[in-house]
């Protein structure tokens, strides 16, 4: 475990655990859902935040074709026939430097199929904001579509208000797979000037032409997160009855491998072999 801090701000990063963070605290507040106490191995689901590499959510269970072949991930979660949220979240990371404020791990998948990579993962602190930098390099053969995003975990969901403007989202069907984009619902509108609760039926759907800024207010918490990323989509998990939910950003929407228009129009970015991408998420945590 590697404890970060800065001001304020103190951040618990498990590189063992995929890299995650076992949370994040302002002012002695969790910002995000924490992992239990007293566990030292939490699975993924228990963490503040994992990160998504070399994709982000699922992609259809007979894969996908590119550029005259099929590329078909194994899945990567007992249970689950779509291969979902890439790799990175249920791998060991390692250190490769650390301060008082910030740390960097690494991941190396060189010999992964269909996704050979490296990535790299960095935590910086600074005054009441943690930056995450995600990137990733093609260390394959072939050319292949990849995607980036973070998976954080968010408590007091009963509480919250949300501000995110998006222009549509994606419907799913029973497979949990995108079926139809539509322009947003009412219930799930939060592009006005006021943050709005979340929807009490729940969702669990990837959102559209997102600005890359959310806010998230906790009033009984006396507490705002402020969120910024080099992202275009988000995805909304809110289940009803649970005591959490997941603002996730994501640069495509969920098997954006299958999508109409291609890899590219859906928010994938085709790297070479050696060919680089970067994304950065910054939670800011303020008074409300």
């Amino acid at each position: 475990m590697i404890e970060l801090r800065s001001g304020s701000l103190r951040a618990l990063v498990l590189p063992a655990a995929g890299g995650g963070l076992a949370r994040l605290d302002w002012r002695g507040m969790a910002v995000l859902r924490p992992a239990p106490d007293g566990v030292a191995q939490p699975l993924p689901g228990q963490l503040a935040c994992f990160p998504l590499v070399p994709w982000s959510n699922r992609i259809a269970p007979e894969g996908f074709e590119f550029e005259g072949r099929r590329i078909a991930p194994a899945p990567t979660r007992e249970g689950e026939p779509c291969p979902i949220h890439g790799d990175g979240w249920r791998l060991p990371w390692q250190i490769e430097s650390r301060s008082e404020s910030s740390a960097v791990l690494t991941l190396d998948r060189c010999d992964g199929s269909p996704f050979a990579f490296t990535s790299s993962l960095e935590y910086a602190l600074a005054g009441s904001a943690l930056r995450i930098t995600l990137r990733v390099r093609n260390r394959g053969a072939y050319a292949l579509p990849f995607g980036l995003g973070l998976h954080p975990w968010m408590p007091c969901p009963e509480d919250a208000l949300l501000r995110a403007k998006a222009d549509g989202v994606w419907l799913s069907g029973a497979d949990k797979l995108p079926a139809k984009r539509v322009a947003l619902p009412p219930a799930w509108n939060f592009c006005g000037a006021a943050p709005q609760p979340l929807p009490r039926d729940g969702v669990d759907n990837a959102f559209t032409g997102w600005d890359g800024r959310a806010q998230v207010d906790w009033p009984a918490r006396k507490l705002r997160l402020e969120i910024e990323a080099d992202m275009s989509c988000f995805i909304l998990y809110a289940p009803p009855g649970k005591d959490f939910f997941c603002f996730e950003p994501v640069d495509h929407p969920i098997n954006a491998h299958n999508l109409p228009g291609g890899v590219s129009a859906n928010g994938l970015s085709v790297l070479a072999p050696g060919q680089a991408l970067s994304r950065t998420v910054v939670f800011t945590a303020e008074d409300l």
